[in-house]
């Protein structure tokens, strides 16, 4: 069960999240959006572009300006925007964050990623 609210679906599966946040990382990115010290609503778009060794790239960025077709989700006050192309890819995926001794950072899983790379940002 998610935590998010709809204010835009334009998904091929009904009522689907294209992304869900975990609870620590949804704390991180509030955190970044926080550190940004802008007074515009920030977003933390998350995309899908063509590129690196499996075929697609993810890619996430903070953004303030949203168009008709994005997805947008919030998780406990962090907006998550989503383009509608890239929604259909990420359906069902999860950004988690993790701290350890191997490095800090997001990951994502997908389910609908046949074959990834060994860096993680690539997938097909």
């Amino acid at each position: 069960m998610s935590n998010a609210t709809t204010t835009s679906v334009n998904l091929t599966k009904k009522d689907a999240d294209p992304i869900t946040l975990t609870s620590i990382a949804t704390v991180k990115v509030g955190e970044l959006i926080a550190a940004e010290g802008v007074d515009e609503v920030l977003a933390l778009r998350v995309a899908v572009k063509p590129g690196g060794c499996s075929g697609f790239n993810y890619d996430m960025f903070f953004d303030s300006e949203f168009s008709d077709d994005d997805v947008i989700r919030d998780f406990d006050g962090v907006k998550v925007v989503v383009d509608a192309s890239s929604a259909e890819l990420l359906i069902g995926s999860t950004l988690d964050y993790s701290d350890s001794l191997q490095g800090a950072g997001f990951h994502i899983t997908n389910p609908n990623a046949t074959r990834t790379c060994g860096c993680g940002n690539s997938f097909s």
